[in-house]
């Protein structure tokens, strides 16, 4: 037996024991980098986020705000710990839906608009309302209403822009304080009775038959004035009054017709009719 070699083991085994200790330490390594590399990606996956271009994002961290409004791009949270809320900052077309109500001039109607708002405070639009889109919808809807109840048939009909801008002016002051900025309120169309229409179409009818009937009365004194001149001329200068008529003649036989009626002057009658009664000679 050679010295320094455990009995019953070769010198070949003696050599190979290192070399497997080596390999199995690297095997282990290699394995604790692989699962600690799958652990990094797993918690990355977990905490990458994305905010686009239109959205702000929103952390609560334990259910309470953390830090600022996150940007539009790549962020990261702490995962099981942080919980991120993506809040929509584009413009939102609201439709209100139709009111129906009475004017101060008595009239029943029914009115619909459509609200433009959008967030301007992503924060305060997550904590200060619990849902932003329908306090705004109920605050138009209960805004309208008002309106309607303060206004005249005619200023719904034709003076719509102030009342717009009321509107506008009723529902953003609440929305302000909820992160929310009111850009527009239209009033879509406003609905009569039947009874209402036909009413104002009667009215409308008879405005435009007087002052159709204003017109032609216009006319005529105009034209009665200018013919009163015309005799005043005719009767200074007898001889325009011949002219005239043969001026009529002309006109009438322009037109090719076989038949030609002539007026034939008054006094020409009353001077035969007083020939008849004084007969020459008695």
């Amino acid at each position: 037996m050679a010295p320094g070699r455990a009995p019953g083991i070769s010198l070949q085994e003696q050599t190979y024991r290192p070399l497997d200790e080596e390999v199995g330490m690297l095997q282990e390594l290699l394995t604790a980098a692989v699962a600690a590399a799958a652990a990094g990606t797993v918690y990355l996956a977990a905490a990458a986020r994305v905010v686009k271009q239109y959205e702000r994002g929103v952390v609560f961290r334990l259910g309470r705000l953390a830090g600022e409004v996150r940007d539009p791009g790549f962020t990261a949270i702490v995962p099981f710990v942080d919980r991120l809320h993506k809040v929509n900052m584009q413009i939102v077309t609201m439709p209100v839906p139709a009111q129906e109500g009475i004017t101060r001039d008595n009239v029943t109607v029914r009115v619909d608009a459509v609200v433009y708002f959008r967030v301007v405070d992503a924060a305060s639009a997550l904590v200060k309302v619990e849902d932003y889109k329908f306090a705004v919808s109920q605050m138009a809807q209960t805004s309208l209403r008002s309106i309607i109840g303060k206004s005249e048939l005619d200023d719904l009909l034709s003076n719509r822009e102030k009342l717009n801008e009321g509107l506008e002016l009723m529902i953003d002051s609440p929305a302000v304080g909820w992160g929310v900025q009111v850009d527009r309120v239209e009033i879509k169309d406003v609905s009569l009775p039947d009874t209402m229409k036909r009413s104002m179409a009667r009215q409308a009818e008879a405005d435009r038959e007087r002052r159709a009937r204003v017109i032609n009365a216009d006319a005529e004194l105009q034209a009665s004035k200018k013919l009163a001149e015309a005799a005043k001329e005719m009767s200074e200068q007898p001889a325009a009054l011949q002219l005239r008529l043969l001026q009529t003649v002309v006109a009438v036989a322009a037109e090719k017709n076989s038949t030609l009626v002539l007026p034939f002057p008054v006094e020409l009658l009353r001077f035969l009719e007083r020939a008849q009664e004084h007969p020459t000679g008695t």
